[in-house]
Parts: structure tokens; C-alpha cells; sequence
């Protein structure tokens, strides 16, 4: 049992993970390093580094700092398209990670390597038709993740509030929610959707640990309710807080622009230049729309913690409606 709670859940997730709440920290580029990753392990939940954004010398430091900084246990997201994801793939087996969660693209493909090597495997969908191909891959449990979500998104814009429900009914096998979630009020509603675990990705970039740019950090929680927007829907779905970068995006799309000229607009390192060096220019802002309700930054634990009290709270105060 974790310290920092007296009351602990016991679920198919805590047990699937072997962790204390039912809590999870996504794996966001350029935001989720091993410091933000073993700082939500070591608070009962369960911390995910980031893949997507590191080259395989990168994540190997990054694996080899984390089991150093915590005993708990601890994921690795996996963008199936990356293009050195075998290197990866080795990694992540030659460090004996417990857990991966895989996304963009099929799960079929390493879901039985991965196992073999006694590893969790978690998909993350957006739609009921891909989680139920998930389940027949194999997968340990799916993440569905809603139009609310930052980042990259599903071309089917279907909200938690839909999709949770959805997915309950289609599968049998561990669901968490994501998606518009950065509160115990909101994992609460994710529960009584059917969800038995929640995904955060906002709340956390929001953190002491998070690898995030400070201007990145403050630009999120100064924004308010509209400030994010999906875009490039025919090209690769993003949500994005608006910018001169977003603004140059959306004037290319309204002028009917090819998927060729948005990705020359795009270019390369757009997400790093803005959510890790700092340009709120020209940088890509990936976020969340929770972000209009964020307005602290908080060490990763003190989340957690605040997230699973909150859940708390507003179960014992429905139960006594």
C-alpha cells in the first residue's frame, strides 16, 4: 500500500499494473521524460516516458535513469510508426520494462513479441471498431481516448462521454478513459462510464517534473475555454493551442491546401521547437482542451494525490445524494 493515502483501489487495472490507484500519466513527446514518469510511480500511479520523442541513445539514458529513481512499476509509450522502433523495442526488452503502451498504428504487430518477453501491452484507440481489433491482437487492456484529448487524435472526433460507453459494451478485456480528464470529478464520471483506470496527459505537462518548456507550461495554464483546436484532420489530426503557428495552419486549410502543402508548412521538429525549446511563435502546442482549467503548476506526486482525494471526495458525496 502506497503511504501517501490510507484508502488504495483494488481493480483490474491496479492489479494488471501492480499499482495503488487507477491513475495514469500518458506518454507525451517531448514532455514525458523519466524524471515526470518515476515522480507519478513513486505517487501509486502509473508513469509513462515518452518514446515518441527520443532517439534509441535517448530512451536507453532515460531507462537507465528511471531504475534508479524508482522500484515501482513504470511504462513506456511506443508510436508504433517511429521509425527506429525495433531499436526501441530491444531496449525496452534489454531493460525489462513491465509495461508498454503502443499507439499509431496496428496492434498486431509486436503485441506477441512483446508478451513473449513477459510485457504488458496497451493500446491506446479512438474508436469501438480499432478496440475491438485490439482484443483480438491481444492486448492486456485498451486506453480510449476521446476528442478532448491533446495531440494527435482519432479522424472520428467521437468524445469520452460517447466513446467510453461505447467500448465498454464492445469488449471485455481492461478499459481506461482519456481524454478531457485532469480531475477526480472527471475520472469519477470516466468510472461511471464503465472506464476501470484514467489517462492524463494535460494535468501532468502541468508538473514540477514535466520536460516541458516553462513558457510551454505557463502558456497552458494562462489559456482559456476555445484556446485549443483539432487541425489537420485529412493530414494527421492534432489538437493544438492557437498561435501564429496554428493561425498559419488554419488560413492554409481555409484556402483548400493539399496534405502536400501542410506538411511543407509543417515541416520538421515543429513540436519540439515549441513544447520543448519554448517558441509560442512558431512552435506546434500540443494540448488538451482540460488545459483551459488548469492554472498551477504542482510537483507530479502532489497531482496524484490531489486527483485520487478529489475522486474520493465526490464518490462518498454521490453515494450520500
Amino acid at each position: 500500500m502506497n503511504e501517501n493515502s490510507a484508502e488504495t483501489m483494488k481493480n483490474r487495472i491496479t492489479e494488471l499494473f501492480n499499482i495503488d490507484y487507477p491513475i495514469i500519466q500518458a506518454g507525451m513527446i517531448w514532455c514525458s521524460g523519466w524524471e515526470l514518469a518515476a515522480a507519478v510511480s513513486n505517487a501509486g500511479g502509473l508513469g509513462i516516458i515518452g518514446a515518441g520523442s527520443m532517439y534509441p541513445e535517448i530512451l536507453r539514458e532515460h531507462l537507465t535513469k528511471i531504475k534508479a529513481a524508482t522500484k515501482k512499476p513504470f511504462a513506456v509509450n511506443l508510436p508504433l510508426l517511429y521509425p527506429s522502433i525495433e531499436e526501441h523495442i530491444q531496449s525496452i526488452i534489454e531493460f525489462k520494462v513491465p509495461i508498454v503502451f503502443t499507439s499509431a498504428g496496428n496492434p498486431k504487430t509486436y503485441t506477441a513479441q512483446l508478451k513473449s518477453h513477459g510485457i504488458k501491452v496497451v493500446h491506446v484507440i479512438s474508436s469501438v471498431k480499432f478496440a475491438k481489433k485490439c482484443e483480438e491482437a491481444g492486448v492486456d487492456a485498451v486506453v480510449a481516448e476521446g476528442f478532448e484529448a491533446g495531440g494527435h487524435n482519432g479522424r472520428e472526433e467521437t468524445t469520452t462521454f460517447c466513446l467510453i460507453p461505447a467500448v465498454r459494451e464492445s469488449i471485455q478485456i481492461p478499459l481506461i478513459a482519456a481524454g478531457g480528464i485532469g480531475s477526480g470529478k472527471g475520472m469519477l464520471a470516466a468510472f461511471a462510464l464503465g472506464a476501470e483506470g484514467v489517462q492524463i496527459g494535460s494535468r501532468f505537462v502541468c508538473s514540477v517534473e514535466s520536460s516541458a518548456h516553462d513558457s510551454f507550461k505557463q502558456r497552458v495554464i494562462q489559456s482559456n475555454e476555445g484556446d485549443t483546436k483539432l487541425m489537420m484532420k485529412n493530414l494527421t489530426p492534432v489538437r493544438l493551442l492557437k498561435n501564429e503557428f496554428y493561425q498559419e495552419i488554419e488560413q492554409a486549410e481555409m484556402s483548400g491546401a493539399s496534405n502536400e502543402k501542410l506538411a511543407e508548412i509543417l515541416g520538421r521538429g515543429r513540436a519540439k521547437k515549441g513544447m520543448f525549446e519554448g517558441d509560442m511563435v512558431e512552435g506546434e502546442l500540443e494540448i488538451g482542451q482540460i488545459s483551459a482549467y488548469l492554472d498551477e503548476i504542482k510537483p507530479a506526486g502532489d497531482i496524484v494525490r490531489e486527483i485520487w482525494n478529489d475522486f474520493l471526495k465526490e464518490k462518498k458525496r454521490i453515494v450520500e445524494m
